[in-house]
């Protein structure tokens, strides 16, 4: 049985650190949790927004944000965030230097795309970002999930994961923050209807790994 963490998003433009951008409440507190989960795990991902200051999603102020698009893989307004090179662009405190881990995705670098899951450059799901062949190559059959932020990034990677019927996906809440508690208990509700574990704390996430391991969801 080989296991994956996947630290989501866990950058400091979606924590308090930089209030700016999109900062989730207490997003950067996850570190510890993280770490803990990875070291349950064979293998440890890091998925990073990347986003161009040019993108077609760009608002310039937090009040214009949520605004519908046109556009067929950027479905709402932002404001600038996850620039590369910026403060934003690198992972919280606590958590690994990126080539420490064994596999990094960069998502939404083109200014057309502003993806929210992790296996797929584009809303559509067409575009592989390679993560899903990345684990079957590794014989991942297990998958915990931690990150930012549990309503839209977490839940949609769950959801892609899911979805390939390849793996028992695990979310570990206590390693996550949300934006909004309506949001958070609606993702969590979908995900759980999914078939997905959510796991409130670590021991529940070493429950959901090691007993009957082999049985999914």
């Amino acid at each position: 049985m080989a296991i994956a963490a996947i630290d989501v998003d866990a950058q400091q433009t979606f924590t308090p650190l930089c209030p700016d951008e999109l900062p989730v409440p207490e997003g950067h507190h996850i570190a510890q949790a993280l770490n803990q989960q990875a070291e349950l795990a064979t293998w440890r991902i890091l998925t990073k927004d990347a986003h161009p200051e040019n993108a077609v999603w760009v608002v310039d102020s937090h009040d214009k944000m949520f605004q519908p698009l046109s556009h067929p893989n950027a479905d709402l307004t932002w404001v600038k965030h996850a620039i590369p090179g910026s403060k934003g662009f690198e992972v919280i405190p606590g958590l690994p230097r990126v080539t420490e881990y064994d596999h990094v995705i960069w998502k939404g670098i083109e200014p057309d795309l502003h993806p929210y899951g992790a296996c797929f450059h584009d809303l559509e799901e067409k575009l592989s970002t390679g993560l899903i062949e990345w684990l079957h190559y590794k014989g991942v059959t297990t998958v915990i999930i931690g990150g930012l932020a549990t309503d839209y990034c977490v839940k949609t990677t769950a959801l892609q994961l899911q979805a390939t019927k390849s793996f028992k996906v695990i979310v570990n809440l206590s390693a996550c923050r949300g934006i909004a508690p309506d949001t958070i208990a609606e993702s969590c509700n979908q995900m759980q209807s999914a078939g997905i574990f959510l796991a409130s704390n670590l021991d529940d996430v070493k429950r959901l790994c090691f007993a009957d391991s082999n049985i999914l969801p």
